[in-house]
């Protein structure tokens, strides 16, 4: 059985790059793989637990760095290569539609989809953690404290429309 074969089976219009998404997912798993190896022999220690105070602290960073890679304005010449701007939307973010086939596809899935991007930035900066957890910390209350001020201008929109009407 070909790779054609199962995303014809899988996917009628033949849209779904699955040969593109196994090279993803294989980078991934190879990107992991020698982030391990290459912690082990440094010594690395890892923590025995994580903090629940860290663990909302990694989720609200690997949001916000999801959403400024797949759907900010600046961050548009990253995706270009693989995705068309598709509309402006508000608060400076953009939709993107993937382009081309194969992985070039697939990696325009990833680009323009945050809740795909996330797992990613959540390996990276969970990596990161394993690492150096102050310095993961601090970048991480950064990227948090964007997300605050971006849903405090959401609140502040939505008060001035409320006073408006």
């Amino acid at each position: 059985m070909t790779i054609d074969t199962v995303a014809r089976d899988y996917d009628e219009q033949r849209n779904a790059p699955l040969g593109g998404y196994a090279a993803l997912a294989a980078a991934f798993v190879a990107t992991a793989g020698a982030f391990t190896a290459a912690a082990r022999r440094r010594g690395t220690v890892l923590p025995d637990r994580v903090p629940p105070w860290d663990v909302l602290l990694l989720g609200a960073a690997s949001y916000k760095t999801a959403r400024l890679f797949t759907k900010d304005k600046i961050t548009g010449f990253v995706r270009a290569p693989f995705t068309r701007r598709k509309e402006d939307t508000t608060a400076g973010e953009v939709m993107d539609e993937p382009r081309g086939s194969g992985l070039r596809l697939a990696v325009g899935d990833l680009l323009s989809c945050p809740f795909c991007f996330s797992a990613w930035s959540t390996g990276a900066l969970v990596g990161w953690y394993a690492v150096s957890p102050r310095s993961a910390r601090l970048a991480g209350a950064g990227f948090a404290a964007m997300t605050l001020a971006d849903w405090l201008q959401y609140a502040w929109t939505w008060t001035q429309q409320a006073a408006e009407d």
